[in-house]
């Protein structure tokens, strides 16, 4: 479960508790708009923390990646080729051993990571952007 679902789901009890409270329309509209602020602050603070987190990740590749260290740089792609090339080896059969389940998540944490870090670094700007301008309106 994804850290914006959490939070979803951590609001979802306390608006349907608002629903359900015996008072007029507009004041469970009241305290609807002041819960959805609360979500809306938390979401905000949670997408700015993984935007801060890629970024870390990000700086520590890129160091790497410049690193004057030939293994330094070339590590991680290393590992990533040789986890491929044992799965590889494994659906044609030509291991001795079957892969355990770990090495499958390695891989695909391996091979999703760069694609999702690098597509959730591009998208979390614009979301906390859109965001703080809801709040201003």
């Amino acid at each position: 479960m994804n850290v914006l679902s959490l939070i979803g789901q951590i609001f979802k009890p306390a608006a349907e508790l608002i629903d359900n409270v015996h008072t007029s329309t507009e004041e469970k509209l009241q305290q609807k708009a002041v819960l959805l602020q609360l979500q809306t602050d938390f979401l905000t603070q949670a997408l700015s923390y993984e935007q801060e987190q890629l970024k870390q990740k990000a700086a520590i590749i890129i160091a790497e990646t410049k690193s004057e260290s030939w293994i330094t740089r070339n590590w991680r792609p290393i590992t990533m080729l040789t986890f491929l090339g044992l799965v590889v080896l494994d659906q044609l059969g030509l291991l001795a051993f079957r892969l355990a389940t770990e090495a499958w998540t390695l891989l695909q944490l391996g091979l999703g990571g760069y694609v999702v870090g690098r597509s959730v670094e591009k998208v979390v700007p614009s979301v906390i952007e859109s965001m703080k301008k809801r709040e201003d309106a």
